[in-house]
């Protein structure tokens, strides 16, 4: 039932809910009162304490019962225990409905919210409100009630910038993609101020546009890459009303990836993606360009242009600080993926041959051995460490080479985007950031997708189809992530989707493993091996569960 089907049939139940001035919101506005009595009583302990030691005189605040006040807000538990069962128990027959409960969830975190703040994330969490608040949001974060959490955070006013729900931006993993870009937004509004400096004159050649666009703005400092842009093309007359700035943004995109610059090359694996080419050296000034370059793709995500751009997936992990894994060497270098497939699923000794903690890297045209721990160099690998070794090997090989290059093009990059903030998004949700979410034809999918094993008419399938075609397009997104490695449609359709050997329609493979295991997916070849699971609904959520999720952990799938 949604919000209009009550208003409808006139549930004074419902409406005593959702009246502005109902229960809940009564409830809200009181606790208001109560969190800010809370906060002068800390304040007030904070002045005496200060006072004292300085022998200043001491201010008068209202006096608070701490205790009291504690008793109080304890006595709510039962409250939070049937909100969260209302919330969850609303969401099974329509998401919309949790909306008449929005009040209330906001109340809870405006209560044990604060418990989070100034918490680190990544250090193990110990006070019992923020255990409580954890546990709620982690109930709606199940995957067929995690709609719920951002449905509220939607329809609240106060959103994620302040208020009860900022605490969440420390829960990144339990927000939408839209919920975290909004806030992206607002934060570099608010980080920005309203002042952005000078305009700023870009005059340039249509025919030398990325070496006049290089020589015009390198030399400004990262802080006035944030004033706004006039493109002026030689020659042509008219005003850039923004039009102009989209074309170059559109241009300077394309010259990017221009060979005559050396700075990246297509994936091996996937033959549409970009990664860094590492013997970019051959270009004396490389290392200014890929700092320039990262100038510029931050400053298409600071001015929300979309960049028709796409990287493989360990490029975007860099950025953002994430670990590279196993799973993301497929793309730039399937062979070599290979034979780590191999040397996990198979006893050290069929390989043949001696391997040690270390690695040949070449670094600006030297090749030289790396070693990948301290003292790797005599370490052997065996069935035992095999794994560290794989998961070593992979950091090295995806970063040891380009190492250089990658650190000029983060220079560039925080300096107008920072590092903190850009790191609530995971890898897939970056590339949407910067090149938007695509506009995915199930039917056109459907109509260019083979089948091993399984056939049309096999349940599974058709209940994949209906699983793709419930998903929103965020989710359809990240599927088409999942397995092709990017979220670019082919401009002519998916049947001209590639692979690492041209042309590779989308395959679906039965995996008759466990039914209890994630579907995988191997980008190379735009496969997905789905097991058979006994019901649609286990499907549609296993298949969305490894969609959003499968960015994590380490291992072959």
């Amino acid at each position: 039932m949604n919000a209009s089907g009550c208003d409808e049939l006139q549930l004074p139940a419902v409406r005593a809910l959702t009246e502005k001035h109902g229960v809940q919101n009564t409830l809200l506005r009181t606790l208001h009162t109560i969190i800010k009595m809370k906060d002068a009583l800390n304040a007030n302990a904070k002045k005496k304490q200060d006072n004292q030691k300085g022998e200043q005189k001491q201010s008068a605040l209202p006096e608070v019962n701490e205790e009291r006040l504690s008793v109080l807000l304890s006595s709510l538990e039962p409250l939070w225990e049937l909100v969260s069962a209302c919330l969850l128990r609303l969401a099974k027959a329509d998401a919309h409905a949790a909306l008449a409960l929005q009040p209330a969830a906001e109340a809870f975190f405006l209560v044990h919210g604060s418990a989070l703040s100034g918490v680190d994330p990544n250090k193990p969490i110990e006070h019992p409100d923020a255990i409580k608040l954890v546990h709620f949001a982690g109930q709606l974060s199940i995957q067929k009630h995690r709609s719920v959490l951002n449905q509220v955070l939607r329809q609240s006013g106060s959103g994620l910038s302040d208020g009860p729900f900022s605490i969440l931006v420390q829960m990144p993993k339990l927000l939408d993609f839209d919920v975290k870009r909004k806030y992206f937004r607002k934060q570099m509004q608010r980080l920005d101020g309203p002042a952005r400096g000078e305009d700023v004159a870009v005059r340039i050649r249509r025919s030398h546009l990325f070496s006049d666009s290089f020589r015009e703005l390198f030399r400004l400092r990262g802080p006035e890459w944030k004033a706004r842009f006039y493109i002026i093309f030689e020659g042509e007359e008219g005003q850039d009303a923004g039009g102009l700035l989209r074309e170059w943004f559109s241009i300077i995109t394309r010259e990017i990836f221009n060979p005559n610059y050396a700075l990246f090359i297509t994936a091996p694996g996937d033959r549409v993606t970009y990664m860094i080419n590492k013997a970019s050296y051959i270009n004396p000034e490389h290392l200014e360009y890929f700092k320039f370059v990262g100038r510029i793709i931050a400053k298409a995500i600071y001015e929300n242009k979309l960049l028709d751009c796409y990287f493989t997936r360990a490029f975007y992990k860099h950025i953002l600080t994430l670990p590279v894994r196993a799973q993301d060497l497929e793309s730039e270098d399937p062979s070599f993926y290979k034979s780590l497939e191999f040397l996990l699923n198979n006893p050290i000794e069929e390989l043949g041959t001696e391997l040690t903690f270390s690695l040949e890297v070449e670094e600006f045209g030297v090749r030289n051995m790396r070693e990948l721990k301290e003292g790797g160099a005599s370490i052997p690998v065996t069935d035992d460490n095999k794994e560290e070794y794989v998961k070593l090997v992979c950091q090295m090989k995806m970063t040891g080479s380009i190492n250089q290059q990658l650190s000029a093009f983060l220079e560039g990059f925080y300096e107008i985007i920072p590092k903190q903030l850009i790191s609530m998004f995971n890898e897939q949700e970056l590339e949407l950031l910067i090149s938007g979410l695509p506009n995915i034809d199930i039917d056109d999918l459907y109509a260019n997708t083979e089948y091993k094993t399984y056939s049309k008419t096999s349940p599974q399938i058709q209940w994949f189809w209906k699983a793709l075609r419930s998903f929103e397009q965020e989710d359809r997104a990240k599927f088409l992530q999942f397995v092709t490695g990017t979220s670019k449609v082919p401009l002519q359709g998916f049947a001209s989707l590639e692979g690492m050997n041209g042309v590779q329609k989308f395959s679906i493979h039965m995996d008759s493993r466990s039914n209890d295991r994630l579907p995988a997916a191997h980008t190379c070849f735009n496969q997905l091996d789905l097991p058979q699971y006994e019901s649609y609904e286990k499907l549609r959520d296993m298949l969305l569960l490894a969609v959003r999720e499968c960015t994590e952990g380490f291992g072959f799938a």
